[in-house]
C-alpha cells in the first residue's frame, strides 16, 4: 500500500536525575560529595532510507519514545545516556509540526538525519554543589523532560520528470515500457491509484527518473476524480510530459486536454507551469484518419512546443523519446534552478 501523508507523536526520553551520594572510605568518616550526574534522555531521530517508499510502517506506529537517562550512581559515576529512537522514512519526506505547520525538515538525500525531540538533560550530582562553606552539599539536579511534538510527514517523490495527462492516457504504459517499474495497466480509466516512480537509461551511463501520478481530469482542482492530491509528486521534478491521447476513439479533443491541464496544474500550485515540459502524443498506432494528431502538431507548431510522438505498445517513437528528455534533463542538471518544494 501506498501511503504518503502520516501524523505521529514522538516523545524524546526524560533527563536522569543527579546523584547525592557522599565518599565512605575507611579513616574518612565524612568524604566530601560525590554524587554522579545523570544520563541524558535519547533524542528521536529521522534518517532518509533509499530503501523505503512509502509511509506505510509509520501509520501503524503512532508514537515513537526515545529511551530515558539513568539515574547519577556514587562516586562520580554518570548515569548511563537514554538510547536514540532512529526513524527511518523515504528520501522525499518532509516533516511538518502539527501545530504549527512549520516546515521542520525536508530530508531529500539518503542518509540525511533530523533530530525532531531533543532528549531532556541530564541533573547534575551533589558533588557539583560543595563550597568553601558548605563541604557536604545534600543538593542536586532533577533531570529535564524531553521534548514532545506532534508532526505531520508528507512524502514527495524525487524525479527528474513528470508525466501528466487524463486518465488512460498511456502513461503507465509508458512508464512500463522505457523502464523497471510495473505499475497496474488496463484499459479503463484510473487505472493507476497511487505514484509510481522507474529509472530510465539512456545513451552509455545517463539515467534519469520518471514519476507517474494518476490522471487529473477537468474540475480536479475543486475534488473531481482524484483530486489533485497526487500532484505534489510532481512538484519537485524539472521537466514535465503532457501525455495526450490522439487515438481514435480518445475521448477528449487533443487541444483541450493539454489547455485543461494546464489550467488544472495553475489552479493547484501557477509555478508548476513555469517548468519546462514537451507534448507527447499517445498511441499514434491507432490514429485512425491522423486529423487529430495533425491538430495537436499544429497546435504545438503554433505556439513553439515541442511535440513527440509515441506508441508505447508498439515502442515506436520511444528510443527518440528518451534521447531528447535525456538530454533535456543533462541541460537542467547543468545549469540547475530552484525547484518548489
Amino acid at each position: 500500500m501506498f501511503v504518503d501523508e502520516v501524523r505521529i507523536r514522538i516523545t524524546a526520553g526524560r533527563g536522569g536525575d543527579g546523584s547525592c551520594s557522599f565518599r565512605r572510605e575507611k579513616f574518612v568518616p565524612r568524604g566530601g560529595p560525590d554524587g554522579g550526574d545523570g544520563g541524558h534522555g535519547g533524542n528521536v531521530v529521522f534518517e532518509a532510507s533509499p530503501r523505503m517508499t512509502t509511509l506505510l510502517d509509520l501509520r501503524y506506529q503512532k508514537h515513537y519514545e526515545a529511551e530515558v537517562g539513568r539515574q547519577g550512581g556514587a562516586a562520580n559515576c554518570s548515569g548511563r545516556t537514554g538510547e536514540d529512537v532512529v526513524v527511518a522514512v523515504p528520501v522525499g519526506t518532509i516533516i511538518f509540526d502539527d501545530q504549527t505547520n512549520e516546515v521542520l525538515a525536508d530530508l531529500v538525500t539518503a542518509g540525511q538525519r533530523f533530530v525532531g525531540a531533543h532528549g531532556g538533560r541530564g541533573g547534575r550530582g551533589n558533588n557539583h554543589f560543595a563550597t568553601s562553606t558548605n563541604r557536604t552539599p545534600t543538593e542536586f539536579e532533577i533531570g529535564t523532560e524531553g521534548e514532545e511534538r506532534s508532526l505531520r510527514l508528507e512524502l514527495k517523490l524525487l524525479a527528474d520528470v513528470g508525466l501528466v495527462g487524463f486518465p488512460n492516457a498511456g502513461k503507465s504504459t509508458l512508464i512500463a515500457a522505457i523502464s523497471a517499474a510495473r505499475p497496474k495497466i488496463a484499459d479503463y480509466p484510473f487505472t493507476t491509484l497511487t505514484p509510481n516512480l522507474g529509472i530510465v537509461r539512456w545513451g552509455e551511463k545517463g539515467s534519469f527518473a520518471v514519476a507517474d501520478i494518476p490522471g487529473i481530469i477537468e474540475g480536479a482542482h475543486e475534488g473531481k476524480g482524484l483530486g489533485l492530491r497526487f500532484l505534489r509528486h510532481i512538484e519537485r521534478t524539472s521537466f514535465l510530459l503532457y501525455m495526450i491521447d490522439v487515438s481514435e476513439w480518445a475521448p477528449e479533443e487533443p487541444v483541450k486536454s493539454f489547455e485543461v491541464m494546464r489550467q488544472e496544474l495553475a489552479a493547484y500550485d501557477e509555478p508548476i507551469i513555469t517548468r519546462p515540459f514537451a507534448v507527447v502524443a499517445t498511441k499514434i498506432d491507432v490514429v485512425g484518419d491522423g486529423a487529430r494528431l495533425r491538430e495537436l502538431q499544429k497546435y504545438c507548431k503554433r505556439h513553439h512546443y515541442t511535440c513527440l510522438t509515441i506508441s508505447a505498445a508498439t515502442r515506436e517513437g520511444l528510443t527518440e523519446l528518451v534521447t531528447y528528455v535525456g538530454q533535456q534533463v543533462a541541460q537542467l542538471r547543468a545549469t540547475p534552478c530552484e525547484i518548489s518544494s
